[in-house]
């Protein structure tokens, strides 16, 4: 093919220049490779000047396309990018710039939530509110495993936050995430189901058992019949078998994780808030100082069998028992997660396995808005078997500062005291939730895994490269996002149908959140807690 109809004029060479200089990356696409300058050609002018029309054409119709157009594909993410302006609010003219024209005319002001808004561009915004989330790529931690998992109890890690503990708490958090939709999908008998990193494989469901019964008065009242169930699905036993991912980190773990409260039964437990002894303490004497004390409530549903199946206590223990035997010889790891409720039973379990089960590896906990369990001496008696407690506590989450409001020197031996070391995150510290969030939403889990995607340290801004989707967090929080991201979703076309396998909840607030997978899976509720 020529290019005879256009005849480019030569152009003149400096004899200064005897060579032709090398072209750097491109300032609009800084991922390509810089590539030798060729010489001048009819064939290079043509495309160049093509090429600066589409990008005029570009900068000048750079809009959110409307509800009824498809998404276009998402431009590679730039923080230095700027926010794409309202096309509804009035652009001031260029040479006007240095004139305070907000202070003269109000029309040009924008909303405080419009500039506090993150993230800083639309093509970002388009990517964190699909529900297909792009997690930062796995970095190799077989060397300092152990100080991930708490050898060292996180020192150096937790202020600033390290990347690598971040990835892997958000890791176990949506562990638990896949409890509760396991769960509320069906709750009487949780069918098989997947977990979000295919890497693990669930062993062994594990149930709670309450101590007490429903009345039978109230079995009309209730608004589901397994809601008044004395013994319930509460979690799973869950082990690595994919080596690739057993070289990466180091060792085979074998995770337990735990949803929080969901029955009628299991919410009357846990208002019962006197301590008792634990069974098994060498200090069993309930006179002594010294004697480890639990909440009554937690303490019964760890302990309490059912009818039909084993106390989560028993349970747990026979199947870590079973793994070890199973893959006796090898590096194991043993991680127990859970939420609210589950984050209590989490304690128990490790201070169960670390005394019950003879050479047991090493021990961590990942709780997320966990509430207090148990005394100053079981706090200590935890430590000292080497379990090692990392507690994820929202700053405006009530749910960890009970049960035990009273001060220590009021309670005496039967003050409650927390365990372990604290990671403290803040919902205020997000641009997408109000900074008067209710109760419920500081509290839900999904927020609590966007606080940590979002977590880089005390004092410092929220992370404007989090790659977590707040595509379940606007589902499920939509009354505590704030308006401007809700606006925005609306104008990217998101809960207009676009996309089938996902779509937002973006009209009137339902009583009850659904969600659906991209499986044929039923609807499930949201979280209770």
């Amino acid at each position: 093919m020529a290019f005879a109809t256009v005849t480019a004029p030569p152009r003149p060479v400096s004899p200064d220049r005897t060579t032709i200089p090398k072209r750097s990356c491109s300032p609009l696409n800084p991922l390509s490779r810089p590539q030798p300058l060729k010489p001048t050609t009819t064939t290079t002018t043509i495309s160049t000047r093509q090429h600066l029309s589409n990008l005029n054409r570009l900068l000048d119709s750079h809009h959110p396309p409307l509800p009824s157009q498809p998404l276009q594909p998402s431009l590679p993410f730039n923080d230095s990018l700027p926010l794409d302006p309202d096309p509804h609010v009035p652009r001031p003219p260029g040479l006007f710039h240095a004139i305070n024209l907000p202070f003269l005319f109000p029309s040009f002001r924008r909303s405080a939530e419009d500039v506090d808004m993150s993230p800083r561009s639309l093509s970002h915004l388009q990517r964190i509110l699909s529900d297909s989330p792009r997690p930062s790529p796995k970095t190799s931690i077989s060397s300092h495993w152990r100080d991930f998992h708490g050898r060292r109890n996180w020192a150096g890690l937790l202020d600033p936050l390290d990347e690598n503990l971040r990835r892997e708490l958000l890791r176990y958090g949506d562990f638990v995430t896949a409890a509760y939709n396991a769960f509320h999908s069906n709750p009487s008998s949780p069918r098989p189901f997947f977990l979000p990193d295919r890497s693990y494989r669930v062993t062994k469901s594990l149930h709670v058992t309450s101590s007490l019964d429903f009345p039978s008065w109230a079995l009309p009242l209730t608004p589901a019949p397994w809601m008044a169930e004395r013994s319930s699905w509460a979690g799973y036993v869950a082990v690595c078998d994919n080596e690739r991912e057993i070289q990466r980190m180091g060792r085979r773990d074998i995770v337990i994780a735990l949803r929080g409260t969901a029955t009628c039964l299991e919410w009357a437990e846990n208002f019962r808030a006197g301590l008792v002894t634990v069974s098994d303490d060498s200090s069993a004497n309930p006179s002594s100082q010294r004697a480890a004390k639990v909440e009554r409530g937690f303490w019964n549903l760890f302990n309490t069998p059912g009818s039909q199946v084993s106390s989560l206590a028993d349970a747990v223990v026979q199947e870590v028992r079973r793994l070890m035997d199973k893959y006796a010889g090898e590096e194991l790891s043993i991680t127990v997660t859970g939420h609210s409720l589950g984050a209590a039973l989490a304690l128990l379990v490790a201070d169960e396995l670390s005394s019950a089960v003879e050479n047991a590896p090493p021990i961590a906990v990942f709780s997320f808005g966990g509430p207090r369990v148990g005394n100053k001496a079981f706090a200590d008696r935890v430590e000292e078997k080497g379990v090692k407690v990392l507690r994820v506590v929202n700053a405006h989450d009530v749910i960890t500062r009970v049960p035990g409001v009273l001060p220590s020197h009021v309670r005496g031996e039967d003050a409650y005291a927390d365990a372990g070391v604290e990671l403290r995150v803040d919902s205020r510290a997000s641009p997408y939730l109000k900074p008067n969030a209710d109760v419920a939403c500081c509290h839900d889990l999904e927020a609590y895994l966007h606080l940590v995607d979002g977590f880089m340290g005390t004092g410092c801004p929220f992370r404007a490269n989090a790659k977590r989707s707040i595509a379940r967090l606007m589902d499920q929080q939509r009354a505590n996002m704030k308006g401007v991201f809700v606006a925005k979703a609306r104008q990217l076309g998101f809960g207009s149908g676009h996309n089938p396998a996902r779509q937002l909840s973006l009209g009137p607030l339902q009583p009850v959140a659904l969600a659906r997978s991209s499986s044929n899976v039923p609807a499930c509720l949201a979280s209770p807690s």
